[in-house]
């Protein structure tokens, strides 16, 4: 495998979990398995479905978009961010939504910094509640455009794209966690050694930003992915979306997805699997699919469905995964 197929591998995962967790955003395993089933492919969203309210089957949302924004964003600027512009993307993107008539919108840390960077905050300190999964969800890019190995610099580049929204503790070790993560395996690392990699990134995030109160996510990975591979494999759902957690908040989100795709034998059986656990799904199987399609490959994920999703979405991610390549190399 080659860097362009792993980097190629992580957009589509990325995507590939969130559209299939787009129908199931927000609602209870109970909720989900009434009106699905378990889910095993791309479904249209349902009745019961609020946020992505009659999206069709294989439609991304938030996740991959702001992924895409941010790929866009770091290409423009040669591997850097502008936080003026980055603002302003990001309230132009919801400004699109709104006008769909979506509630899929901006989440509420993006949406409290964003409105104190309007009210003259700066943008260190505007990010400074941004404790949920926004920046971990978006993070992608940056894991293929910086080389991990040096894990420090790494973790400078993840700050310069998470602080404007996420500038805290838990923030940007989520996001530092899931960047290098993709990073690692885009590089060629083995999942476990990207885990290992991810654990060490989150260790030098939650330095960084605005401390907040909260389980670390170093901690929280240490514990969950051992006590996750002890639990026999048909009760994993409960122990995903009742112990670890599954809510927007990093410490539970994103460690559920990282956790899941550690102890996962089946890639796209692992991304449904999130976005059948309740709760904040789309953003699961993301953050799964990202690192699942990073250290795996482009076999991980079945060709009619990429096609579908790359389709019906017009993603562009062989021309995005080049172009981010060339910023790492």
């Amino acid at each position: 495998m080659t860097l362009h197929d792993r980097a190629l591998a992580a957009l589509r995962g990325l995507a590939l979990g969130d559209a299939l967790g787009m129908p199931t955003q927000s609602l209870s395993r109970e909720t989900i398995l009434e009106d699905y089933g378990p889910i095993t492919g791309f479904v249209d969203a349902g009745p019961r479905q609020r946020i992505a309210a009659g999206m069709p089957a294989a439609s991304i949302t938030d996740d991959t978009e702001q992924a895409v924004l941010l790929a866009e964003l770091l290409i423009e600027g040669a591997g850097t961010v502008d936080t003026s512009t980055f603002a302003t993307r990001l309230l132009a993107w919801e400004r699109k939504m709104k006008a769909k008539g979506s509630l899929d919108l901006l989440g509420p840390s993006t949406k409290f910094a964003l409105e104190q960077l309007n009210d003259g905050v700066p943008a260190g300190e505007a990010g400074s509640r941004g404790a949920t999964n926004g920046a971990a969800m978006r993070v992608t890019p940056i894991g293929i455009a910086n080389d991990v190995s040096d894990v420090r610099t790494f973790v400078d580049a993840v700050v310069a794209a998470s602080e404007v929204t996420h500038n805290t503790s838990l923030g940007i070790a989520s996001a530092a966690a899931v960047g290098a993560a993709v990073s690692a395996g885009v590089g060629g690392a083995s999942m476990p050694a990207a885990i290992d990699v991810a654990i060490s990134a989150a260790v030098d995030g939650e330095g960084r930003g605005h401390w907040v109160a909260g389980g670390t996510i170093a901690g929280r990975l240490r514990w969950a992915i051992p006590y996750l591979a002890d639990v026999p494999a048909d009760d994993r759902d409960r122990a995903l979306a009742e112990v670890i957690g599954t809510s927007v908040a990093a410490q539970e989100s994103v460690v559920a997805a990282l956790a899941l795709a550690a102890v996962s034998d089946d890639p796209w059986r692992g991304i449904c699997q999130a976005a059948s656990l309740g709760g904040d799904t789309d953003t699961v199987a993301a953050i799964a699919g990202a690192v699942l399609g990073a250290t795996t490959g482009s076999a991980a994920w079945p060709p009619a469905e990429v096609h579908a999703l790359e389709t019906i979405n017009d993603l562009h991610f062989s021309s995005l995964a080049h172009d981010l390549l060339a910023l790492r190399a």
